[in-house]
């Protein structure tokens, strides 16, 4: 690694750190409980990896730059205003995102003389950090039904750029077009929640086989939790699909002629959504956008075009 490379690495590491070392001393003002002990916990942690980091790469930096310091405020006031809920998601998502980042590092240093003090601090990452908040949050988050809703947003917003694009390149009407796009939209949110029913149906079914036969072998008379009712997380997919096909189609229900509006709906919901799942995941965001854009696109510029084919050879 050059040392154009090691400063922008030592000047992530750094900021990464003084980054969560910010956040949860916010969150910690604004939590009660054994979620503000949980942050607490936390906080003399990230104080002892900011150390390490600045040493390791003899870097004094003490202030988050500008993005950063937005990103705090951001992700604070949306903690004051949904409450533990998003503490607890922000708690997850920031170890996943430091985890796969630590893991580049012992990459990039595994074979180093400096590899031994890496170790230490990684265990300590992977080890402690990631205990106290894998131990809390796993009783308070179901991943499950995040990922039912964002995905099954994400699924109708996607599907229905590129349906309600298609729509107008065949009809060019917009009343068609809205008749259409619902019509779709409601069927394309049945068949997501029959098929969300029919998957979680059978994984409940295993799952429950499984666990009855592990507490009839150790002998527990409690009653195997295998997770929420496959007919919610239906509804829940379900829901949440209708609510994504609706960004691109609002703007006909409210007079648009053109299909602009639709794109430019549609394309800033993909953002919001995309800055959220990437939140989540831990996925890089710049990746996560860029994807989502990708995909929105491809959407859009394949149905258009069958679109316009299906109007010229058989006079839609």
């Amino acid at each position: 690694m050059n040392s154009k490379d090691q400063k922008a690495l030592a000047q992530t590491l750094i900021l990464d750190e003084l980054f969560d070392l910010s956040l949860y001393q916010n969150l910690e003002k604004i939590t009660s409980g054994s979620l503000q002990a949980t942050l607490q916990e936390l906080i003399p942690i990230e104080k002892k990896h900011v150390s390490f980091w600045q040493d390791f790469f003899k870097t004094k930096l003490e202030k988050l730059n500008f993005n950063r310091v937005l990103k705090l405020k951001i992700i604070t006031s949306i903690c004051r205003i949904f409450g533990d809920k998003a503490v607890f998601l922000i708690l997850e998502s920031t170890e996943i995102y430091g985890i796969r980042k630590y893991l580049n590092i012992w990459t990039i240093y595994k074979d180093t003389p400096l590899a031994e003090g890496i170790k230490t601090i990684l265990e300590d990452e992977f080890g402690h950090e990631d205990k106290i908040v894998s131990n809390f949050s796993e009783r308070k988050i179901n991943p499950e039904k995040i990922r039912n809703i964002f995905l099954g947003f994400n699924d109708g917003l996607v599907e229905f750029m590129g349906a309600v694009s298609g729509f107008y390149a065949a009809f060019q009407d917009s009343a068609t077009v809205l008749i259409a796009s619902f019509t779709g939209a409601a069927a394309g949110a049945i068949s997501m929640a029959v098929g969300q029913f029919l998957a979680t149906s059978s994984e409940k079914e295993i799952l429950q086989t499984d666990l009855e036969k592990k507490h009839f072998l150790s002998g527990s008379q409690s009653d195997p939790d295998t997770g929420d009712h496959p007919f919610f997380s239906a509804l829940v997919v379900g829901i949440s699909y209708l609510f994504g096909a609706m960004f691109p189609i609002l703007p006909i229900l409210f007079g648009s002629k053109s299909v602009a509006l639709s794109w430019a709906s549609g394309g800033a919901a993909i953002i919001l959504i995309s800055l959220v799942l990437a939140t989540i995941s831990g996925m890089n965001i710049k990746k996560r956008v860029f994807l989502n854009l990708i995909m929105i696109s491809l959407a859009i510029i394949i149905s258009y075009t069958f679109g316009v084919l299906v109007n010229k050879f058989l006079g839609v």
